[in-house]
């Protein structure tokens, strides 16, 4: 009798557990798919579009390799300069290992970035923490640590 009493509480704890997972996945859909968005921008040679999905504010963080960078402007302009063309734009893809909701606003999206390109430029690739919020019922990036 006991043990069928410990089988009935591991199996309601692991469906609590898979209900709650799948939570977390539904709740990230809206942002893996702006992410997709901002993957075909980017393949596109679009850096325009691909910002558009950036809090447009000063107070935007972004942190790469060159240190830490104060908003939106500075953001954008660090990208351009960095990428002048398609060729060193190369093929952007995205890997999201692992998306934390902090509440219904916010949410923490943790993975690894690769870019594609020829061989005179090389391939490269790292990692990213981004936190996402809503603003006027929009997900925007607020923060991007990429290493």
């Amino acid at each position: 009798m006991r043990n069928l009493f410990c089988i009935a509480v591991m199996g309601l704890l692991t469906s609590c557990f898979l209900l709650q997972k799948q939570k977390v996945a539904d709740n990230c859909i809206p942002i893996y798919d702006l992410m997709q968005d901002q993957e075909q921008s980017w393949n596109d040679g679009n850096i325009d579009d691909f910002m558009n999905k950036y809090w447009e504010s000063d107070s935007l963080i972004f942190i790469g390799k060159s240190g830490i960078n104060y908003g939106w402007k500075t953001t954008i302009l660090n990208y351009k300069k960095s990428y002048k063309n398609k060729t060193e734009m190369g093929i952007l893809k995205f890997k999201n290992i692992i998306c934390n909701p902090i509440n219904d606003s916010t949410h923490i999206v943790t993975g690894k970035w690769s870019l594609l390109r020829n061989d005179s430029l090389g391939s490269i690739g790292g990692y990213y923490t981004l936190i996402w919020m809503k603003k006027n019922d929009f997900w925007k990036i607020i923060y991007d640590h990429t290493s």
